[in-house]
């Protein structure tokens, strides 16, 4: 269980980077798997302590075994990790653009897999050992900014038309096609599709649909809190509104539209994930 989380905000000149910072620490007498929902994001994990696997139903290759700090995604299926122990460390979501440029590499490379970072980037596993021997999670988030700035200093931009493309379909929510993406931007749709899943992992389709699952999972674990909290008040989930008022507000077809999409991301229907115990992690 999760027995300490402290969060940190990054630097100003950080923010349109990195959100925040999650600094944690938890302990698991026994084995404890949570399932991961799929995401259009990067997971960092700069760890210490009990390590864990990251394993993916699909594809056991895909995965990573006992290791406390690792990259994973983005990720178009859901995957589960397994830890017992005591752990700590500090986790960072990053968009597929603020990805693509802090790691300075296409994350076409990176889709669909988790990586210990001790194999993947130096810089990162020099970072998690200096974390590790920080006294106080104020000093940690300050070393991470530290590291970020660097990283960006020596890193180039992202192509601007691929930038706006990801700002225009991820401020619609996933609700712009690719046909009008690709006129926004001036490409081909294939031109369109090829560049955006080689520099940010997945196709515009897939991301337009992890958008708008993320959205709709996301109210699914405040509707959870609420509840929790002993708040009435309608939310967007099953058991505050029902599942069909769901679907309709996060613009998928019908009730049934909804849970299949669920099934394939999450591993799960909304229903079973709002309810308490679920080991699932929440990307909110």
């Amino acid at each position: 269980m999760l027995t300490e989380a402290v969060i940190g905000l990054p630097d100003p000149r950080l923010r349109r980077y990195v959100d925040r910072y999650l600094g944690y620490r938890e302990q698991a007498a026994g084995p404890l798997v949570r399932r991961e929902a799929a995401g259009a994001f990067v997971v960092l994990i700069l760890g210490w302590g009990a390590p864990l696997d990251v394993t993916d139903p699909r594809a056991a290759d895909r995965g990573a075994h006992a290791t406390n700090a690792f990259l994973a995604g983005p990720f178009d299926g859901w995957c589960a990790t397994r830890t017992a122990g005591e752990g700590a460390g500090v986790q960072v979501l990053l968009s597929a653009p603020a990805a693509r440029r802090l790691l300075g590499l296409p994350l076409g490379e990176l889709a669909n897999r988790a990586v210990p970072v001790d194999r993947f980037a130096g810089w990162l596993a020099r970072l998690r050992d200096e974390l590790a021997g920080l006294p106080d999670w104020a000093g940690r988030f300050a070393r991470l900014d530290a590291a970020l700035a660097a990283r960006l200093a020596v890193t180039g931009p992202v192509d601007p038309r691929l930038l706006r493309a990801w700002r225009l379909l991820d401020g619609s929510g996933g609700g712009l096609g690719v046909a009008a993406l690709a006129e926004e931007v001036g490409w081909s749709r294939r031109h369109l599709a090829v560049r955006f899943r080689r520099e940010f992992g997945l196709p515009p389709k897939t991301v337009a649909r992890l958008l708008r699952f993320q959205r709709a999972y996301a109210m699914v674990g405040h509707t959870l809190v609420t509840a929790e909290a002993g708040d009435t008040h309608p939310a967007a989930g099953p058991g505050c509104g029902g599942g069909a008022e769901l679907a309709a507000r996060c613009g998928y077809y019908d009730q049934s539209h909804l849970i299949r999409e669920f099934r394939e991301f999450s591993g799960a229907t909304p229903a079973a994930l709002a309810r308490p115990g679920s080991h699932s992690s929440n990307p909110d």
